[in-house]
């Protein structure tokens, strides 16, 4: 029997992850949820941009998607500017017993460490009232921060740092809520975006790196930033805004977790929205977008891993695997115990199976 699902949100992400849902026969879809009037009432297969009808149309009410009984909610809303009301969402969800896969909040990959206990308790009495689960990954923070570093140490006599890097060109990302008023493309390096401001860094990506630690059997200690961030040598466009000559058109960040006054586990992304901004910068193996995992131990590794997509660009396929690790990981949500679950708890998930060419 089909697995009966609804879709949160049809951005970049969500999006992608309602095509998943239609065009997977595991899944049975009775529900979308979006946030603007203007998309409600839209058929979910034009809005996933396929050539078809479902019959389901979008709503903006969250309590036609729990009147619809769906098994499992994909969650892809936009949570960096809304923590909160994303977190109470997601709650609301857990306490009608409906299971929650998702690419956000991003703290809420390891819910442990990534909320506060008060908030947590809440989140998990809901979902044990639901009888439900709750389970939150993507790309990066996601598979690259915790799936693929535990796979390869797994192979490892000893292991004396891991540190996971995202290369990125974000010239053709066009969301400019992400671009513009997150991480702070366009604006003037005397002003302080979002993403940069004290701790939102680790509240970002400190759930993972204690996650990851927690695989390793390690505690950290503490969790240091550091930014750096390039102006504009020129005014130039790209998809999301006009970047304006000295304001910012590139960083480069590292959030480390500290054991025993070491630098263990690190997180780095070198951002870019030219080619030749800081030279001195390392960059990806692929031009545009790829991910590196690289371990210091005894063997040591360099993992370069490179997304492509015969439908996208770079920033397109990097979507793709997010929401698509969720997507696959649906029925093992379902059919696991209800709680706060993480990587560490869940089984490990695949597509549904191989089809062939193209």
């Amino acid at each position: 029997m089909a697995i009966r699902v609804a879709q949160i949100a049809t951005g970049n992400a969500g999006a992608l992850a309602l095509r998943h849902l239609i065009e997977d026969p595991r899944f049975e879809l009775v529900g979308v949820w979006v946030h603007t009037a203007e998309k409600a009432g839209r058929d979910a297969g034009e809005l996933a941009g396929l050539d078809v009808a479902t019959g389901v149309t979008a709503t903006t009410s969250a309590d036609d998607i729990i009147a619809a009984a769906p098994d499992c909610v994909v969650y892809c809303a936009m949570s960096d500017n809304r923590p909160v009301e994303a977190v109470r969402d997601i709650r609301e969800y857990l306490s009608a017993g409906i299971n929650v896969a998702g690419t956000a909040p991003t703290p809420l990959i390891n819910p442990a460490a990534g909320i506060p206990d008060s908030a947590r308790a809440k989140l998990e009495a809901a979902a044990m009232d639901g009888g439900a689960t709750l389970f939150v990954t993507g790309v990066d923070p996601g598979f690259t921060n915790d799936l693929l570093p535990l796979a390869i140490t797994g192979t490892c006599r000893e292991v004396r740092q891991v540190r996971c890097t995202e290369f990125s060109d974000y010239a053709t990302y066009d969301s400019t809520e992400s671009m513009v008023d997150v991480m702070g493309f366009g604006t003037p390096l005397d002003q302080t975006p979002l993403l940069f401001l004290p701790g939102v860094l680790t509240a970002g990506w400190g759930a993972s790196i204690h996650l990851l630690a927690a695989g390793l059997g390690v505690e950290i200690d503490e969790i240091t930033e550091h930014v750096e961030r390039e102006p504009a040598p020129e005014t130039y466009e790209v998809a999301a805004c006009t970047i304006a000559e000295g304001t910012q058109a590139g960083f480069r960040f590292q959030i480390t977790g500290m054991v025993a006054g070491e630098p263990v586990i690190v997180v780095e992304h070198v951002t870019r929205t030219r080619d030749d901004l800081r030279p001195d910068w390392p960059y990806a193996v692929q031009e545009g977008h790829s991910y590196r995992v690289e371990v210091i131990g005894e063997p040591s590794y360099v993992l370069d891993l490179a997304a492509q997509s015969a439908d996208g660009d770079h920033n397109y396929s990097a979507i793709l695997a997010g929401v698509g690790r969720v997507v696959n990981a649906v029925p093992a949500v379902v059919a696991a115990e209800p709680g706060l679950t993480t990587t560490l708890q869940m089984p490990l998930t695949g597509a549904p199976g191989i089809v062939g060419p193209r």
